[in-house]
């Protein structure tokens, strides 16, 4: 039996949605940080100390937990207008040549931000006011790009195989 085209499955699509639903749950947290801190600062004139910090990195960490899932259900932005008149075998090769161009750029700035995270870690790097280490943020980024890598050479073997 062949193999369902849509949606993805597997341990890679279990990888990416775990990552997006983290994703999700952090932007909800920072959605009730930054409520909290507008009703606290409206209360007592005082807002929640270092919420423009935990905002920043929540945001961060969000989108690099979207980033695997949408390369996953490839909902990045698609310019297909010159391919679509070629037969499907052509443009399911291009397709591959281009998906793994970009498995690439994402496991070089996975590979980049982990050196820089452990250079930050190396240099105790903190937020201004609260003094949070950054390097685990940075760290669980580079864990992002390298699962939107994963993700994307996943479309790859998909399209050179003819399944996509």
């Amino acid at each position: 039996m062949a193999e369902p085209a849509y949606p993805p499955r597997g341990a890679v699509a279990r990888l990416s949605l775990g990552l997006a639903l983290l994703g999700g749950f952090v932007l909800l947290g920072i959605a009730g940080l930054v409520t909290w801190s507008v009703v606290q600062r409206w209360l007592i004139r005082q807002p929640v100390p270092g919420d423009f910090e935990l905002v920043s990195l929540g945001s961060a960490l969000a989108v690099f937990g979207f980033l695997a899932y949408g390369t996953l259900m490839r909902a990045n932005i698609l310019v297909d207008s010159f391919t679509q008149a070629l037969p499907a075998a052509l443009r399911h090769g291009i397709d591959a040549v281009w998906m793994l161009v970009w498995a690439g750029v994402l496991a070089v700035l996975a590979w980049q931000l982990g050196i820089g995270a452990m250079e930050t870690r190396g240099n105790h790097t903190t937020t201004m006011v609260l003094g949070l280490p950054t390097w685990w943020a940075m760290l669980l980024g580079a864990l992002g790009f390298a699962a939107a890598a994963l993700a994307a050479l996943y479309w790859t073997a998909r399209f050179v195989r003819g399944r996509a």
